[in-house]
């Protein structure tokens, strides 16, 4: 069959199925349950058909986007078994990070011996990171304000996530943000998944090595950089696993909340889409213009880790994929391996702008009057206490509720947040590979490392 009419019957038959839903939703007809979930498998049917033709793993991916989602309302029981697709994808992922990260980073600055650059890339990144953040947090401000989503909500909390954010709230330890940054057992911030305690651990490593003479620094580069080959070609290997990793992750999360959940917080969750999509639109899009980007060389490299951190909601799954499609882009693995795992700590772009917006959300739902000082007073707190949480598990909510602790307002009012977390999480874990991929390729242009 032709791909355009593939394509063709692909579109009619999820205009159909779209039409027979609202239809049957609205009671604008009555329509027996056999016709509409035989649409829907028609249209899944085709999906498929469309993706084997391709052989794309963006195709599969987004295919199974749609398909986890169907199975987790069609099969909701089976469903919830299907998580542990996604933990054995993510259990993978996770041996990957560290040895991948460290033989990048040794062979991209020993075997270069230019330590300048480093501090200077170094400086430039964490200055892009604040500007860009920043901004995050007033758009989401902005947003919040706009829509007011929290004003008038009368939202009881459930009791399943009274017991998550319990479980949640019982994990949180202190955490000096400055002293987070370096490790004090490398095999321990490896076990942790601590992204950031590896890249410094690895940058140490790499200077002191770049400080040798050429005969006693060889064996060691030849050996990091036959890993760092090696961890590539495991990514491929395991990357093979992704599609039924993100439909057991989708299967999961739609059979376990539902989509009853979005009634009561449906303007929260399209306020957060909607701000994010003018981050990227009015922050992102004008600073690709601004380095002269290449916008379809770019979007075909991150396409696949966004896909991927989407779906799964964790950045950690799109970083070995991400790395590699930005060095094939041609962007040196030395400015790779540094910038990239370091936004993953500093330039949470989604997540940041979240904050700012879930924080007013709670005090309009708690019906407190927060000024536009105070707003403020909250973005810059916010722009501290943001850093550094990688690899702690909940950090986005626990310090949401530490921000409308702070805020004088009872910190189980942000419990509710909790029943769209996992819908706000994709989209707000998508931006933040989106945003550091950018800001890859942005150093890279300001160091003189890459022109397409």
């Amino acid at each position: 069959m032709k791909p355009k009419l593939l394509y063709f019957l692909l579109f009619i038959f999820i205009t159909l199925a779209v039409i027979l839903g609202l239809a049957s939703y609205y009671q604008w007809v009555s329509l027996p349950s056999e016709v509409l979930t035989s649409s829907r498998w028609i249209v899944w049917a085709l999906a498929i058909y469309v993706a084997i033709q391709r052989k794309s793993l963006t195709v599969w991916i987004v295919v199974s986007m749609f398909l986890g989602c169907e199975i987790g309302f069609s099969f909701p029981k089976a469903a919830i078994e299907l998580n542990v697709l996604s933990n054995i994808f993510l259990r993978l992922i996770k041996t990957i990070i560290a040895p991948l990260l460290f033989s990048t980073l040794v062979v991209g600055i020993a075997a270069h011996s230019n330590l300048k650059q480093v501090g200077r890339m170094g400086l430039k990144a964490i200055l892009y990171f604040e500007i860009v953040t920043t901004a995050a947090l007033f758009i989401g401000l902005a947003a919040i304000n706009f829509t007011k989503a929290g004003v008038g909500a009368h939202i009881e909390v459930a009791q399943s996530q009274e017991q998550r954010a319990e479980k949640l709230l019982s994990q949180k330890e202190t955490h000096n943000v400055i002293l987070d940054i370096f490790p004090e057992n490398i095999a321990k911030s490896i076990g942790e998944g601590q992204v950031l305690q590896v890249v410094v651990f690895s940058i140490m490593f790499a200077i002191a090595l770049a400080m040798l003479s050429d005969e006693k620094k060889k064996p060691m580069l030849q050996f990091a950089e036959s890993l760092s080959e090696v961890m590539f070609k495991f990514t491929h290997i395991v990357m093979y696993f992704a599609p039924l990793a993100v439909m057991g992750a989708l299967a999961y999360s739609i059979a376990s909340f539902g989509f009853d959940v979005l009634k009561n917080l449906a303007l929260l969750v399209a306020t957060l889409y909607g701000a994010l999509l003018v981050f990227i639109l009015g922050i992102l899009v004008p600073i690709g213009f601004i380095i002269k980007l290449n916008f379809k060389k770019f979007l075909n490299a991150i396409s696949e880790p966004v896909a991927v951190a989407f779906s799964t909601a964790t950045s950690e799954s799109a970083l070995p994929l991400a790395m590699e499609n930005l060095e094939k882009m041609g962007i040196p693995r030395k400015v790779v391996s540094f910038v990239l795992p370091t936004g993953y700590s500093f330039n949470l772009d989604g997540s940041t702008l979240y904050l700012s917006l879930a924080s007013v959300f709670v005090a309009q739902m708690a019906g407190v009057e927060m000024t536009l000082g105070e707003q403020i007073k909250m973005v810059f707190i916010l722009m501290l206490t943001s850093k550094g949480v990688a690899g702690v598990r909940g950090a986005t909510f626990l310090i949401l509720v530490a921000t409308v602790a702070d805020m004088g307002i009872d910190p189980h009012k942000a419990f509710v947040v909790l029943g769209v977390d996992a819908i706000m999480d994709m989209a707000r874990t998508g931006t933040n590979v989106l945003g550091n991929c950018l800001a890859t390729v942005v150093v890279a242009k300001w160091e003189g490392e890459y022109t397409d």
